[in-house]
C-alpha cells in the first residue's frame, strides 16, 4: 500500500492510527450530518453550523472536559492554551481550531500528525467551552528541549521526506497533497539532537483525495 493510500484510509475512517478512534468517530458524524444539512438547505455550509453539529455529538457522548486547573496554566499562542497535566510526562492543550476553515480540518490534522509522529501523538480528551468559544482538549507527551532548534535541520528533514519549502516555515508535499505550516523553533523542538514536532498544522489539498 502506498503512503498516500494509507493516509487516505485513515482520513476516510478505514485505517488505524494512534489515538484515532474518537477523532475518526467525530469526523464520521460531522461528515454525515453536514451532508444532510447541505442537502436540505442547498446553501454553502459554514463553520458555525458545523460547531452546532459537533456540540450535539459532544452532548450525546458525554465528551465535556472538566474545567482546566488554572494553577497549571503554562501559556498560550494564537490558537491554543497550554496547561501542565497531573502526570508530568504530558501536557494539556486547548485548541479552538482558529487556523482551520472547519473543525473537520482540525481533526484531520490531528490524525495526520499522529500518523507521522506517533511518539508525540495527540489524545483527544474531550471539549471545553468558555465565553461561547469551543475548545478541543488534547493530551500530548511533554518534550524538554535540550538545545535551540536549527531551522536548517527542519528544512533538511522535510526535504528528505518529500516536502518542498514554499515560504518561511511552510511546506508542501506535491505527491501527497499535504501542506504543513508554521514550523518555527517553538513548534519543532530539539531533544538530544533529534527534532521533535510538537505543534503541527496540516492541511489536505484536493490532490490528497485523488487516487494515483
Amino acid at each position: 500500500m502506498t503512503l498516500k493510500r494509507e493516509l487516505q484510509n485513515i482520513i476516510s475512517g478505514n485505517g488505524a492510527v494512534r489515538h484515532g478512534k474518537t477523532i475518526k468517530a467525530i469526523n464520521h458524524y460531522l461528515g454525515r450530518e453536514k451532508k444532510a444539512v447541505s442537502g436540505i438547505e442547498k446553501t454553502k455550509f459554514v463553520k458555525a453550523q458545523e460547531t452546532k453539529i459537533l456540540l450535539d455529538f459532544i452532548r450525546q457522548n458525554n465528551l465535556w472536559f472538566a474545567n482546566p486547573d488554572k494553577s497549571k496554566y503554562i501559556g498560550e499562542g494564537a490558537e491554543q492554551k497550554i496547561y501542565e497535566h497531573t502526570d508530568s510526562k504530558y501536557i494539556i492543550k486547548l485548541n479552538d481550531s482558529i487556523f482551520y476553515e472547519f473543525w473537520e480540518d482540525y481533526f484531520n490534522s490531528l490524525l495526520i500528525h499522529n500518523f507521522f509522529f506517533p511518539h508525540l501523538a495527540y489524545e483527544l480528551m474531550g471539549f471545553y467551552q468558555e465565553s461561547l468559544k469551543l475548545y478541543a482538549v488534547v493530551k500530548q507527551p511533554f518534550v524538554l528541549s535540550t538545545e535551540i532548534t536549527n531551522l536548517d535541520n527542519v528544512r533538511a528533514f522535510l526535504l528528505e521526506n518529500g516536502f518542498i519549502n514554499k515560504k518561511a516555515n511552510d511546506y508542501f508535499h506535491p505527491e501527497l497533497g499535504i501542506i504543513v505550516e508554521d514550523l518555527h523553533d517553538e513548534n519543532v523542538l530539539t531533544k538530544d539532537g533529534t527534532l521533535q514536532f510538537i505543534d503541527t498544522v496540516f492541511y489536505l489539498t484536493p490532490v490528497f483525495y485523488k487516487n494515483d
